[in-house]
């Protein structure tokens, strides 16, 4: 069975248009990535978890800061390359880049060095024009953008 993520989209009207809150995930491996490698805020969860609580802790863990406290969005599910199902929710809020405080993992680097070091799980996150967050978010994850700006009042 793939693995199942859930993650909060937060979005905020700036100027009458829409913008979204993504992350550039942090470690070696996406260091000099950027188009397509930014993503929601998210992580998997399993069965005891409902997907909102799972993507309310993933957004507390990654990022350090707790989740806007609105109203509910659910902009459903999209599956990536790679298999893994992703759930996204979209909350409206406003959130100051540079407060994030990023949870951090542990991973060998370089490769087989037998060295390991520890990386945020995010490094940066940054307000995006929905255009501009289709250009930087990983493909698959795209559809949570058209369902946010089908969702909207216009």
């Amino acid at each position: 069975m793939a693995a199942t993520s859930a993650g909060l989209l937060v979005y905020r009207l700036e100027a009458s248009a829409v913008q979204v809150l993504l992350g550039h995930p942090g470690g070696p491996f996406w260091a000099k990535r950027d188009a397509g490698a930014w993503s929601i805020p998210k992580g998997e969860h399993g069965p005891d978890e409902t997907p909102l609580d799972a993507a309310r802790r993933e957004f507390q863990e990654e990022l350090g800061v707790a989740p806007p406290d609105s109203p509910v969005l659910d902009l459903g599910t999209t599956r990536l390359k790679s298999g893994k199902l992703i759930r996204a929710f979209a909350v409206e809020g406003e959130l100051d880049p540079a407060a994030i405080a990023p949870g951090e993992f542990e991973m060998e680097w370089p490769p087989k060095s037998g060295r390991t070091g520890r990386f945020p799980e995010i490094d940066r996150v940054e307000w995006f024009f929905l255009d501009e967050a289709r250009t930087r978010l990983n493909p698959a994850q795209g559809v949570f953008l058209d369902r946010l700006g089908d969702a909207l009042p216009r």
